[in-house]
């Protein structure tokens, strides 16, 4: 059973990724999953993305793209087209140390072509102190903000690996009948 809504009109694929930590790997294995990422190829930072804010905080190479927070400011990139559907996923490897107050975001959003009253698809995850484990949330929403009926599911996820030690990879595979997130090509979100 997959999250049911009309497809959102104009959504651009927002990646934000500052600094975040992990000290304790979280409690279980996911189940074998459905394996989507072989189905999609890769692009390249400069043929999909631009730059959203903090230019002096990316370092683009042909691995990808390496984004850092400091006392100045953080970093994020956005798609240079909006998109109605499509399997969108980053390999992402966190900071590790204290990161409590920091969320590593990625997400859709159609926040530019509605400004207050937005739709929202996220993989979040978020900060903490040392010795707790992180915390994978994810949530749909639509109509973000503004008029105070937000319609949305999240749900919280203690992660079972330490995703500072290596890259992992998150994506969202989104069809004009559901939404699914997942971790390593296992459905964590349906």
């Amino acid at each position: 059973m997959g999250f049911r809504f009309v497809p959102l009109a104009i959504t651009n694929i927002v990646l934000i990724l500052v600094i975040v930590t992990l000290v304790n790997a979280g409690q279980w294995p996911p189940s074998p999953g459905y394996y989507p990422s072989s189905r999609f190829r890769s692009m390249s930072f400069y043929q999909g993305y631009k730059n959203l804010w903090g230019p002096g905080h990316q370092s683009v190479d042909n691995n990808g793209i390496t984004i850092w927070l400091d006392r100045n400011s953080g970093s994020g990139f956005k798609s240079v087209k909006p998109f109605r559907s499509g399997y969108f996923g980053a390999s992402i490897k966190l900071q590790s140390g204290y990161t409590a107050g920091v969320i590593t975001a990625f997400y859709l959003s159609n926040n530019e072509a509605h400004p207050g009253y937005h739709d929202e698809v996220d993989i979040e995850f978020l900060g903490t102190t040392i010795g707790k484990p992180y915390t994978l949330q994810t949530n749909v929403y639509v109509r973000g903000s503004g008029d105070g009926k937000i319609i949305g599911r999240e749900m919280k996820f203690h992660l079972w690996f330490d995703p500072t030690q290596n890259f992992h990879h998150y994506a969202i595979l989104w069809t004009p009948m559901e939404i699914i997130c997942n971790y390593h090509n296992t459905i964590i979100y349906d």
